[in-house]
C-alpha cells in the first residue's frame, strides 16, 4: 500500500487498520521553523555588533569574538542534556525556557560595559537557543520517518535563513539608535515569539506518522550510550567538526574580512538591488544558507546521505578557494560567499538525519544532540582564525578551511558510508 500524508497503518494490536494522519505534524513543523527565526539572530547577527563594540570599547575583535565561542559552545555542548529532558517530559517547558533564556541573553548585552558580562550574556543566550534549536529539529526528525531530510533541512533553514530579513533592519537600528537599543529590542522580541509558540508544541503519538519506504533506517532504537560506543557516531563527529569549523570561521569572520579587504562599504550591483558589498553579502548568504538545508535534505532523501554529503562538502571546498583568491573583488566577494554558505548550512539536516536513521527515533532528540555538539568543538577554532590572519593572512585561513572540507568530503565516501552498510546488515538482516 502506498502511504501519503493522510493515511498511515495502524498495527499495534498485530492487525491493520487505516486511519487519517492529522494535519498537525505539518503545524508543528511551522512551529519549529518560526522558533528557529526567533533564535537565528543569535549567531547570524553576531557579526554585525562586533565592530560597533570595539569602537566604544576598543577591547580588540579577538576578546569581543571569544564571547562568540562561548555562545556556540554552550548552544551546543549543552544540546544532549536539553535532548534528554525533551525525550523524558516533552518539547514544550524546553523550549518555554529557552524563550526566555533567549531574550535575556541579548537584554544582559544590551547594558554589558565589561568582557566578563558580555561573556555570561553568551552563554544565557548560548543555552537558551540551544535548547530551541535541539528541540525543534528532534521534533521535526520524529514527526517525519518519511521525510527526515527535508524536514530536518526546512527546520534547520529557519536558523540558517532567519537573519535574512533583519540584517538591514538590524544595520539601520545599530546606525540610527546604537547596539544596545538595538540588543534590547530585539532581544525581547524574539524571546517572547518564541515562549508563546512553545505552548503549541508537542510530540508525535502512535499513529501519527508514517513509515519511511525509500530511506535506509535501523530496525531498533540506539540508547545514548550505545551510541557513543559506535564508530559511526564518531566518523561523523570529525566530519561535522572538519566542516562546521570553516563555515563558522566565515559567519564570526565575514564583516571583518570584508572590512580588511576594504570592500565592506562598495556598492554592488546584483538582481536589480543595489547594496553595500558586505550587506548584500550577509543577506544573500543568510538566504542561501537557509535554502540549502531542505534543498540537499531532499537530495539525500533521494541518493543516500552520504552520496550527498560529498558532493556539497566537495562545492564548500572549492567555494572557499575561490573566495580566497578572487574575494577582493566586491561582486566575486557577494557570490562566492554565497557559494560558501550555500555548501555549508545541509550538514545541519544531513548530520541529524543520518544519526536519526542509524540510531532510531525513541532517543532522537538527545543523540541527534551528542552529534551536535560537534559544532561547539568547531567553535574552539574561529578565534584561531584571528592568529591565522594575523601572521599570514586571510588566505591561509581560506586555505585550511578547504582542506578541511576536501576531507570530510573524502570521508563520507571511503569511511561513513562503508560503516553504515555494514551496520545495516547487522540490524537488520
Amino acid at each position: 500500500m502506498v502511504l501519503t500524508d493522510r493515511t498511515v497503518n495502524i498495527s499495534s494490536d498485530g492487525g491493520s487498520a487505516i486511519a487519517p494522519l492529522a494535519p498537525v505534524r505539518w503545524v508543528q513543523l511551522v512551529i519549529g521553523i518560526v522558533c528557529m527565526v526567533m533564535i537565528a539572530n543569535l549567531q547570524y547577527g553576531w557579526t554585525l555588533f562586533v565592530t560597533p563594540i570595539d569602537q566604544k570599547y576598543h577591547w580588540g575583535r579577538a576578546a569581543i569574538q571569544v564571547a562568540f565561542t562561548i555562545f556556540v559552545l554552550t548552544e551546543t555542548w549543552l544540546v544532549p542534556v536539553e535532548g534528554w529532558l525533551v525525550d523524558r517530559f516533552g518539547p514544550k517547558i524546553v523550549v518555554l525556557v529557552g524563550g526566555i533564556l533567549v531574550g535575556l541573553g541579548w537584554t544582559l548585552n544590551s547594558v554589558a560595559s565589561d568582557l566578563p558580562t558580555f561573556y555570561i550574556a553568551a552563554a544565557i543566550g548560548g543555552i537558551g537557543a540551544g535548547a530551541v534549536y535541539g528541540t525543534s529539529i528532534g521534533n521535526a526528525l520524529k514527526w517525519f520517518p518519511d521525510r527526515r531530510g527535508l524536514a530536518a533541512g526546512l527546520t534547520a533553514a529557519g536558523f540558517g535563513a532567519g537573519s535574512a530579513l533583519t540584517i538591514i533592519p538590524i544595520q539601520g537600528m545599530i546606525q540610527s539608535s546604537g547596539y544596545q537599543a538595538t540588543f534590547l529590542w530585539f532581544g525581547i522580541g524574539q524571546g517572547l515569539v518564541v515562549v508563546i509558540l512553545s505552548l503549541l508544541l508537542r510530540a508525535p503519538q502512535p499513529g501519527e506518522t508514517p513509515p519511511s519506504t525509500r530511506v535506509r533506517q535501523t530496525a531498533r532504537d540506539y540508547a545514548p550510550l550505545e551510541v557513543l560506543a559506535s564508530p559511526i557516531f564518531w566518523v561523523m563527529y570529525v566530519m561535522f567538526v572538519l566542516v562546521g569549523a570553516g563555515g563558522l570561521m566565515a559567519t564570526a569572520q565575514l564583516a571583518p574580512i570584508a572590512t580588511d579587504f576594504e570592500i565592506a562599504k562598495v556598492p554592488v550591483s546584483l538582481l536589480g538591488l543595489t547594496l553595500p558589498a558586505l550587506t548584500f553579502a550577509l543577506s544573500i548568504d543568510r538566504v542561501l544558507n537557509g535554502l540549502t538545508r531542505p534543498f540537499f535534505g531532499w537530495v539525500s532523501d533521494q541518493i543516500g546521505r552520504e552520496n550527498t554529503m560529498s558532493i556539497a562538502f566537495a562545492l564548500e571546498a572549492a567555494g572557499i578557494w575561490a573566495l580566497s583568491l578572487l574575494g577582493r573583488d566586491p561582486v566575486l566577494f557577494v557570490i562566492l560567499s554565497g557559494v560558501v554558505f550555500f555548501a555549508w548550512g545541509e550538514i545541519y539536516s544531513l548530520f541529524p538525519s543520518t544519526c536519526t536513521d542509524v540510531f532510531g527515533v525513541k532517543y532522537a532528540t538527545t543523540n541527534a544532540g551528542l552529534l551536535y555538539t560537534a559544532k561547539g568543538t568547531a567553535s574552539l577554532l574561529v578565534p584561531l582564525s584571528n592568529v591565522l590572519a594575523a601572521t599570514g593572512g586571510w588566505h591561509v585561513v581560506f586555505i585550511v578551511a578547504a582542506f578541511m572540507n576536501a576531507g570530510a568530503a573524502t570521508i563520507a565516501l571511503v569511511a561513513l558510508k562503508p560503516l553504515r552498510a555494514t551496520h545495516s546488515r547487522t540490524t537488520n538482516p
